[in-house]
């Protein structure tokens, strides 16, 4: 069992924070909204930290899992960041769906202080971590992936080594990628089904058992189809989350017309007021 430190108690950290309390592990926490921080602690036990800093002094393992490059950046190489405070090494674990750049960097700056580094996206979404059966696509050292499998492995269903540092982070972005093409497919063949006035329950019974099945299908069609959003993953995250992928696109110079156009279409669902409502709710602009 290892001391560790937990940094960012959202959707998806809370929950992840909370199986590895539950597997024994020793939990210092922190969030950015100490009140967060405190209700967790209450919930589930360990310790509360007022800084990244704090929260990784003396841990054998520290993990993260914030909003953006930016927050990121602040809890590992801000002026109360944990890297500054990690005892040699120690293992850092990022969850954050972020660039490969700062991934890169922070592995960079992790061997430079004699850290292991891991950079660890998840999908599952809130469900996943909940239910401690998130997909774990990871970036770094074989011996950096050696220590932080066991630790993992209390949370996930599945755990892949894919590369070497950002290889997580871009594999992420291949995950995004696909299911923006498939919401577009489902949204347009949800809304075709209706104008053909067919009985949308037969017509999922008949067409997700085959070729056109997808985890989408199989959780979103009816609600799509009665017009409910109000879970799940973001359209302001997923907007975020496609932007990187573009963004790596420029870099590598794959064509992503499909995911740019789908963007594209996020941005219209945003203007319609939907930025927090699901992914899903990539139907709302087409017309019944």
């Amino acid at each position: 069992m290892a001391k560790l430190a937990f940094l960012g108690l959202g959707v998806m950290g809370a929950p992840i924070a909370r199986h590895l309390a539950g597997a024994g592990h020793q939990l210092t926490v922190y969030n950015r909204t100490a009140e967060k921080a405190h209700a967790w602690v209450a919930a589930h036990g360990g310790r509360a930290a007022a800084t990244p800093a704090e929260a990784a002094e003396g841990q054998d393992v520290v993990m993260s899992c914030v909003g953006r490059d930016a927050d990121l950046e602040a809890v590992t190489l801000g002026p109360d960041g944990a890297f500054a405070a990690m005892r040699a090494g120690a293992l850092f674990v990022d969850h954050t769906t972020v660039s490969a750049d700062i991934a890169r960097r922070l592995d960079a700056e992790a061997s430079a202080r004699g850290l292991l580094s891991v950079d660890a996206p998840v999908s599952g979404g809130q469900a996943g971590a909940e239910n401690g059966q998130l997909s774990i696509m990871c970036g770094g050292s074989d011996a950096a992936m050696a220590a932080a499998t066991p630790v993992m492995q209390a949370y996930a269903k599945r755990i892949v080594h894919v590369g070497g540092p950002g290889a997580g982070q871009v594999t992420k972005m291949v995950n995004q990628i696909c299911i923006a093409g498939v919401l577009q497919g489902l949204s347009e063949g949800l809304r075709f089904a209706q104008a053909s006035d067919l009985d949308l329950d037969k017509v999922f019974e008949a067409i997700s058992g085959g070729a056109a099945q997808s985890w989408q299908m199989e959780n979103r069609w009816k609600t799509m189809s009665e017009d409910k959003f109000d879970f799940g993953f973001a359209i302001d995250w997923m907007r975020k989350d496609l932007g990187l992928a573009l963004a790596e696109a420029e870099r590598n110079g794959a064509n992503l017309t499909v995911t740019a156009q789908v963007n594209d279409y996020y941005a219209e669902v945003t203007a319609m007021g939907g930025g927090r409502q699901d992914t899903s709710a990539l139907v709302r602009r087409l017309p019944k």
